[in-house]
């Protein structure tokens, strides 16, 4: 292992899926809005008799009440973005479990590491019902929310096209050396991107977010990269991580908007993802090899899948919630986890589980997964109230793109700083190393978390 640090993105160096409301004026984050990627996020109906209402009134209720916000999607994104900040660190380790790191290509089986993107684009999809009924509520026309929809993901795809690029920059042929270029750009998205405090003038805000467009753009230009060998401009690639939440939140926001809710749609595409993965896997698509890089969301069906799968949770749950029956809506949830575990389970002789092949295994497992963990924080969380025990790793639910953001200025630095910023060896091995890169992930949320306080927040 080098002792530079390289650039934080070791999501994005496998070319793959897998590798991805304010309360009180408070938050921001990278999901869709309610409980997510905008500002005006779902709040919860705050009923002063709740024993009077089901639990599919308070969830699902789009009468204008004081609001709350939903635990459960909080706690997921928190713990779901604490892993995936922890996972993005065991590069740095060694002697460690194979098991909490990414299963290698012609393996059989699955990692922590591999299991994280799916979660995250799970909550994507989990979030948008939620999103899109408040604004609804709020008056929004479908026009204006498409507008919104659009402007988000491509402030997503923006970002991840330039994080992608880092994996492919010429560091001997461009002038500016690599580290000041990453920190360059995570500036350059905080200035355009952030969300101004009030006491902030619509001119200053102008004359900032202009300062970051002008730098984004000077950047661009100064960009030098060697793709398959070749020496090349900024490509989009495979978008990168965000850029992958961006297509997901796009797919999955635009279709809700306009035929809402149709379980039986999103179930269908949904099923229809992984046939078209396992189409795929037996080759018998190879004749469209020559069209494939034109429609690379469908290459392997993963990224619409496991978005898809979240619409379809929190439509499936919300049906059967609808006559006040929350253990019923548990027990269906619960059911389809087995039946998408042994769907999985069932088709891992043909292809095996693996992340970097994208199987219909893999897909079907980690959505299965998803569902299971959701059924857990929905139960303790909303059902139980039982909240506290996530509180410290908050900001990784309102401050998400900041926590995200983070890592790539700090390791930028420590390229800078050289092997003398590098830990001692004892601190990134076994089980001490272990603890070094799960402590990283809290501090890199605390330190988020202040910066929120500060005012220091992205509106995405």
């Amino acid at each position: 292992m080098a002792n530079v640090v390289d650039s934080y993105s070791v999501p994005e160096v496998n070319r793959s899926v897998s590798e991805i409301s304010r309360p009180a004026q408070e938050v921001t984050s990278l999901l869709p809005d309610a409980n997510g990627l905008v500002a005006d996020s779902l709040q919860l109906p705050a009923f002063t008799d709740t024993g009077s209402v089901s639990l599919y009134e308070r969830l699902f209720s789009t009468n204008r009440f004081p609001s709350r916000r939903l635990a459960s999607v909080d706690g997921f994104r928190a713990i779901t973005l604490f892993l995936m900040i922890f996972v993005n660190n065991l590069w740095s380790l060694y002697k460690i479990p194979a098991w909490l790191g990414h299963a290698g290509e012609t393996e059989d089986r699955l990692g922590l590491a591999d299991t994280v993107a799916p979660a995250f684009l799970f909550i994507v999809g989990l979030s948008i019902p939620f999103a899109l009924q408040a604004r609804k509520a709020r008056g929004y026309s479908k026009r204006k929310t498409f507008l919104h929809i659009l402007s988000r993901s491509i402030a997503l795809l923006v970002m991840g096209i330039f994080q992608c690029n880092l994996d492919s920059y010429d560091t001997t042929a461009a002038w500016m050396p690599k580290p000041w270029w990453q920190i360059g750009i995570t500036l350059a998205f905080f200035l355009i991107w952030l969300d101004y405090p009030s006491k902030v003038s619509q001119k200053q805000k102008q004359f900032l977010r202009g300062m970051g467009i002008f730098l984004l753009t000077m950047l661009a230009s100064v960009f030098r990269g060697k793709f398959d060998g070749h020496p090349s401009w900024m490509q989009p690639d495979w978008y990168g991580t965000l850029g992958i939440i961006g297509w997901s939140y796009l797919i999955g926001a635009s279709i809700y908007l306009f035929i809402g809710d149709r379980l039986g749609v999103f179930a269908g595409i949904f099923v229809g993802c992984v046939l078209f993965n396992i189409a795929n896997m037996s080759g018998w698509l190879d004749s469209l090899n020559h069209i494939k890089s034109y429609v690379w969301l469908l290459d392997s069906g993963d990224l619409i899948a496991f978005t898809m799968a979240g619409i379809m949770t929190s439509g499936l749950y919300r049906q059967v919630t609808r006559e006040g029956q929350t253990e019923q809506g548990i027990l269906v949830l619960a059911t389809l986890v087995l039946i998408l575990m042994g769907a999985g389970i069932a088709l891992r002789p043909f292809w095996g589980i693996s992340k970097e092949r994208d199987t219909a295994s893999w897909i079907l497992i980690c959505t299965a997964i998803s569902i299971a963990a959701y059924i857990i924080l929905l139960y303790l969380m909303d059902l139980k109230g039982k909240k506290t025990w996530v509180r410290s790793i908050r900001p990784a639910s309102t401050s998400t793109l900041t926590c995200y953001l983070l890592p790539y200025i700090h390791n930028a630095i420590l390229n800078l700083c050289g092997t003398s910023a590098t830990l001692p060896l004892v601190l990134r091995t076994g089980g001490i190393g272990i603890f070094k890169s799960l402590l990283y992930a809290w501090v890199i949320i605390r330190i988020a978390g202040w910066l929120e306080k500060k005012g220091f927040r992205l509106s995405l």
